[in-house]
């Protein structure tokens, strides 16, 4: 069975002859090209190995091709706001796309917005989901990253505002970009900002894990798939490599060039804007605004291809080709739905998708187990019935203790009773008085018997 190819996926700014090129990575040979639009930067995404979908610079569409009909424009999805940013959940489900300060969630099975996420202060820069997709990530230019749980997010009460599970506000000036490493919940995000630092945290407490400073603003951050180097591009053409087992217990670190000369990728004449490792860690793939992408050896630190494009490159990635990138007369199961610009759908302005039918994607991935949903309800299910039993000793139990408790009450407002009326007797007892009208002093009973 032949080795899977891996090819790179870019785009430029101007557009002038196509949208996005795609090109063998190891060859340079081209593949693909899709016309219609000018993709923005972190606005490029593949949808269920089956479209490739492109947020429009500055516009508020995000175009759809499939993946073998590369000249016609499949769909546009509308959307409510110019997207600066573009993401897809990796099992197929939902598109995440950041509109101004806004985080807006489409379930691609209906088209449904399931949920507009407002906790940015400023523009969402960046988005990523783990790769198991119970998790994404968001960046904005508020200099904050805030961590999100896909199933809380889902399961919250409409009338409550989504709350995200960690926000990492370490960051000084704003978020430029986000890189989620393997493992899921159990993941570590790289994150760079121009405050000239590059963060690592673990997702599931929270921690930051390492800083390194350097002495240009950070533009574009990757790891290779072990996760032993980081790749930092830089405002100003330079990409450094930071080798993450050589600092053991080490939080901060500053990393200098003069002493660091062996660990830099020098070429690009102007920031580098993207960064994509290949699955064997060997090649690093750059865009920069020089109009340059550039092929890297990990090893040597050599430019080994550079392909001019039309403008600033604002996306290049590596990725293993899907079997309907390479097969002319593949195409894809089920067709894109009518995606809604708002919550409630046709009540909102939306127009009701009419003459079909509603089909979900990744049923074939399901199959007949239960949702996270159902395991959580169940989950739940258990855990409450297990501590009503351990706790109150279940309902008999708990009745039996309500009517004890009723009549200790009764029996302590019967005595705090009588002690009110006890008391109320002994003060408004009359004094005696004599007959001559002089009020008379109560002697000692002793006093009394030999008179005055």
């Amino acid at each position: 069975m032949a080795a899977p190819m891996e090819v790179a996926v870019c785009t430029d700014s101007a557009a002038q002859l196509w949208s996005c090129i795609v090109w063998e990575l190891h060859s340079g040979a081209n593949l693909l090209t899709y016309r219609g639009g000018q993709a923005g930067p972190r606005g490029l995404a593949l949808l269920n190995g089956e479209y490739l979908l492109a947020a429009q610079l500055g516009k508020n569409y995000i175009s759809a091709w499939e993946l073998q009909r590369k000249d016609q424009l499949q769909q546009k999805i509308m959307c409510p706001g110019p997207v600066t940013c573009l993401t897809t959940s990796p099992n197929g489900l939902y598109v995440l796309a950041g509109i101004a300060e806004s985080i807006y969630l489409w379930e691609v099975s209906t088209g449904n917005l399931l949920v507009i996420l407002s906790r940015h202060y400023q523009d969402v820069s960046c988005l990523r989901f783990t790769g198991d997709s119970s998790h994404f990530l968001s960046g904005g230019k508020d200099c904050l990253v805030l961590v999100w749980s896909l199933c809380s997010v889902l399961q919250v009460d409409p009338s409550r505002t989504p709350a995200p599970r960690h926000v990492w506000s370490r960051h000084t000036l704003p978020i430029t970009d986000l890189h989620c490493g393997f493992g899921g919940p159990l993941a570590r995000v790289a994150t760079s900002s121009l405050d000239q630092t590059v963060k690592l945290w673990e997702v599931s407490s929270g921690e930051l894990l390492l800083s390194v400073l350097f002495d240009v603003a950070i533009v574009a951050v990757t790891m290779d798939l072990a996760e032993h180097h980081l790749f930092c591009g830089g405002s100003d053409g330079s990409i450094f490599q930071v080798d993450l087992c050589t600092w053991p217990g080490q939080r901060e670190k500053t990393f200098q060039p003069e002493q660091d000369s062996g660990k830099a990728f020098r070429g690009h004449r102007n920031q580098v804007t993207c960064l994509s490792v290949s699955t064997d860690g060997s090649v690093l793939l750059s865009g920069s605004h020089d109009e340059t992408v550039r092929l890297w050896d990990v090893q040597s630190k050599q430019c080994i291809r550079t392909v001019t494009l039309k403008g600033p490159v604002t996306n290049a990635s590596i990725m293993l080709a899907p079997l309907s990138m390479l097969s002319s007369d593949f195409r894809p199961g089920l067709p894109l739905p009518h995606f809604n610009k708002h919550l409630l759908g046709a009540e909102h302005g939306d127009e009701p998708h009419r003459g079909g039918f509603t089909l979900r994607l990744g049923l074939h991935q399901q199959g007949s187990e239960p949702s996270h949903l159902e395991r959580a309800e169940q989950l739940h299910a258990v855990m409450s019935g297990t501590m009503e039993k351990s706790v109150l000793g279940g309902q008999d139990q708990l009745r039996i203790r309500v009517a004890e408790l009723e009549d200790e009450v009764r029996n302590l407002r019967k005595v705090n009773r009588d002690l009110f009326d006890f008391s109320t007797r002994i003060i408004t007892r009359p004094a005696k008085r004599c007959t001559s009208g002089r009020k008379e002093v109560p002697a000692h009973p002793r006093s009394q018997q030999h008179g005055p």
